[in-house]
Protein backbone atom coordinates (compact mmCIF):
# COMPACT_ATOMS: atom_id res chain seq x y z
CA UNK A 1 0.00 0.00 0.00
CA UNK A 2 2.88 2.37 0.53
CA UNK A 3 4.07 1.80 -3.00
CA UNK A 4 0.77 3.07 -4.41
CA UNK A 5 0.87 6.28 -2.33
CA UNK A 6 4.51 7.07 -3.19
CA UNK A 7 3.90 8.49 -6.71
CA UNK A 8 0.92 10.44 -5.47
CA UNK A 9 2.99 12.14 -2.72
CA UNK A 10 5.83 12.93 -5.09
CA UNK A 11 3.59 14.57 -7.67
CA UNK A 12 1.79 16.49 -4.92
CA UNK A 13 5.14 17.68 -3.56
CA UNK A 14 6.26 18.83 -7.03
CA UNK A 15 2.99 20.71 -7.60
CA UNK A 16 3.30 22.50 -4.25
CA UNK A 17 6.94 23.32 -4.93
CA UNK A 18 6.10 24.86 -8.31
CA UNK A 19 3.28 26.93 -6.77
CA UNK A 20 5.57 28.22 -4.01
CA UNK A 21 8.36 28.99 -6.50
CA UNK A 22 6.00 30.87 -8.82
CA UNK A 23 4.52 32.90 -5.96
CA UNK A 24 8.00 33.68 -4.63
CA UNK A 25 9.22 34.80 -8.04
CA UNK A 26 6.09 36.88 -8.58
CA UNK A 27 6.45 38.81 -5.29
CA UNK A 28 10.29 38.92 -5.13
CA UNK A 29 11.42 39.09 -8.77
CA UNK A 30 14.80 40.76 -8.17
CA UNK A 31 16.03 38.69 -5.26
CA UNK A 32 17.50 36.03 -7.51
CA UNK A 33 19.14 38.62 -9.79
CA UNK A 34 20.75 40.45 -6.88
CA UNK A 35 21.88 37.17 -5.36
CA UNK A 36 23.43 36.15 -8.67
CA UNK A 37 25.20 39.48 -9.07
CA UNK A 38 26.45 39.39 -5.49
CA UNK A 39 27.84 35.90 -5.88
CA UNK A 40 29.39 36.56 -9.31
CA UNK A 41 30.53 40.15 -8.81
CA UNK A 42 34.16 39.24 -9.27
CA UNK A 43 33.32 37.53 -12.55
CA UNK A 44 32.30 40.89 -14.10
CA UNK A 45 35.39 42.27 -15.80
CA UNK A 46 35.75 45.98 -16.32
CA UNK A 47 37.35 46.98 -19.60
CA UNK A 48 39.41 50.05 -20.49
CA UNK A 49 37.36 52.58 -22.50
CA UNK A 50 40.24 53.13 -24.92
CA UNK A 51 42.01 49.83 -25.57
CA UNK A 52 39.57 47.30 -24.09
CA UNK A 53 42.04 45.59 -21.74
CA UNK A 54 40.91 44.27 -18.37
CA UNK A 55 41.24 46.89 -15.62
CA UNK A 56 42.82 46.01 -12.32
CA UNK A 57 42.69 48.24 -9.27
CA UNK A 58 40.04 50.57 -7.96
CA UNK A 59 36.42 49.78 -8.68
CA UNK A 60 35.71 53.18 -10.30
CA UNK A 61 38.70 53.10 -12.63
CA UNK A 62 37.84 53.64 -16.32
CA UNK A 63 41.24 53.39 -17.99
CA UNK A 64 44.16 51.00 -17.63
CA UNK A 65 46.83 53.72 -17.95
CA UNK A 66 47.40 57.46 -18.30
CA UNK A 67 48.18 56.97 -21.99
CA UNK A 68 44.76 55.37 -22.60
CA UNK A 69 43.06 58.18 -20.66
CA UNK A 70 44.85 60.83 -22.75
CA UNK A 71 44.11 59.00 -26.02
CA UNK A 72 40.42 58.71 -25.16
CA UNK A 73 40.01 62.36 -24.12
CA UNK A 74 41.98 63.63 -27.13
CA UNK A 75 39.80 61.57 -29.46
CA UNK A 76 36.62 62.92 -27.83
CA UNK A 77 37.78 66.56 -28.02
CA UNK A 78 39.45 66.35 -31.44
CA UNK A 79 36.86 68.29 -33.47
CA UNK A 80 36.48 71.24 -31.12
CA UNK A 81 40.24 71.42 -30.59
CA UNK A 82 40.88 71.40 -34.35
CA UNK A 83 38.57 74.38 -34.87
CA UNK A 84 40.27 76.41 -32.13
CA UNK A 85 43.71 75.36 -33.38
CA UNK A 86 42.89 76.50 -36.93
CA UNK A 87 41.50 79.87 -35.84
CA UNK A 88 44.45 80.47 -33.53
CA UNK A 89 46.85 79.60 -36.37
CA UNK A 90 45.17 82.15 -38.66
CA UNK A 91 45.35 84.84 -35.96
CA UNK A 92 49.05 84.14 -35.36
CA UNK A 93 49.74 84.30 -39.10
CA UNK A 94 47.89 87.63 -39.41
CA UNK A 95 49.79 89.04 -36.42
CA UNK A 96 53.13 87.90 -37.83
CA UNK A 97 52.41 89.60 -41.19
CA UNK A 98 51.40 92.88 -39.52
CA UNK A 99 54.38 92.75 -37.15
CA UNK A 100 56.90 92.15 -39.95
CA UNK A 101 55.51 94.97 -42.09
CA UNK A 102 55.30 97.40 -39.16
CA UNK A 103 58.86 96.63 -38.02
CA UNK A 104 60.13 97.15 -41.59
CA UNK A 105 58.80 100.69 -41.35
CA UNK A 106 55.92 100.27 -43.76
CA UNK A 107 53.08 102.27 -42.26
CA UNK A 108 50.89 102.78 -45.34
CA UNK A 109 50.47 100.15 -48.04
CA UNK A 110 47.95 98.78 -50.49
CA UNK A 111 45.43 96.18 -49.35
CA UNK A 112 46.57 93.79 -52.07
CA UNK A 113 50.07 93.67 -50.54
CA UNK A 114 48.62 92.19 -47.33
CA UNK A 115 46.45 89.84 -49.34
CA UNK A 116 49.48 88.66 -51.35
CA UNK A 117 51.34 87.85 -48.13
CA UNK A 118 48.43 85.63 -47.02
CA UNK A 119 46.66 87.99 -44.65
CA UNK A 120 43.04 86.97 -43.99
CA UNK A 121 40.88 90.05 -43.38
CA UNK A 122 38.07 87.98 -41.81
CA UNK A 123 40.11 87.07 -38.71
CA UNK A 124 41.07 89.68 -36.12
CA UNK A 125 40.98 89.80 -32.34
CA UNK A 126 39.20 93.08 -31.74
CA UNK A 127 38.02 96.31 -33.32
CA UNK A 128 38.29 99.82 -31.90
CA UNK A 129 36.18 102.77 -33.07
CA UNK A 130 37.48 106.21 -32.27
CA UNK A 131 35.51 109.38 -31.54
CA UNK A 132 36.30 110.59 -35.02
CA UNK A 133 34.50 107.55 -36.47
CA UNK A 134 37.62 105.69 -37.58
CA UNK A 135 37.62 101.93 -37.07
CA UNK A 136 40.81 99.99 -36.39
CA UNK A 137 40.97 96.21 -36.81
CA UNK A 138 43.52 94.65 -34.48
CA UNK A 139 45.19 91.29 -34.46
CA UNK A 140 46.49 91.29 -30.90
CA UNK A 141 48.59 94.48 -30.54
CA UNK A 142 49.09 95.18 -34.28
CA UNK A 143 46.29 96.67 -36.30
CA UNK A 144 45.26 98.58 -39.37
CA UNK A 145 42.69 101.05 -40.52
CA UNK A 146 41.32 101.30 -44.01
CA UNK A 147 42.06 104.54 -45.79
CA UNK A 148 40.82 105.83 -49.12
CA UNK A 149 41.45 103.96 -52.40
CA UNK A 150 42.14 100.49 -50.86
CA UNK A 151 45.12 101.68 -48.85
CA UNK A 152 45.58 100.77 -45.22
CA UNK A 153 47.54 102.35 -42.40
CA UNK A 154 49.34 100.03 -39.94
CA UNK A 155 49.28 100.83 -36.21
CA UNK A 156 50.74 99.43 -33.04
CA UNK A 157 48.82 99.54 -29.75
CA UNK A 158 51.39 99.45 -26.95
CA UNK A 159 48.60 99.57 -24.36
CA UNK A 160 47.22 96.19 -25.49
CA UNK A 161 49.41 94.35 -23.00
CA UNK A 162 48.15 96.62 -20.20
CA UNK A 163 44.58 95.39 -20.85
CA UNK A 164 45.56 91.81 -20.10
Amino acid sequence: MTNLNQPFLTSRFIINYIRLRDNYNRFYPFVNVFLYLYQNFTAVERKCLDCGEVIRGRSDKKFCSDQCRNNYNNRINRESNNYVRNVHGLLRKNRRILCDLYNEGKKVLHKDALFALGYNFNFFTHMIKTREGLSYHYCFEYGYREKDDDYIELTYNSHYLDYL
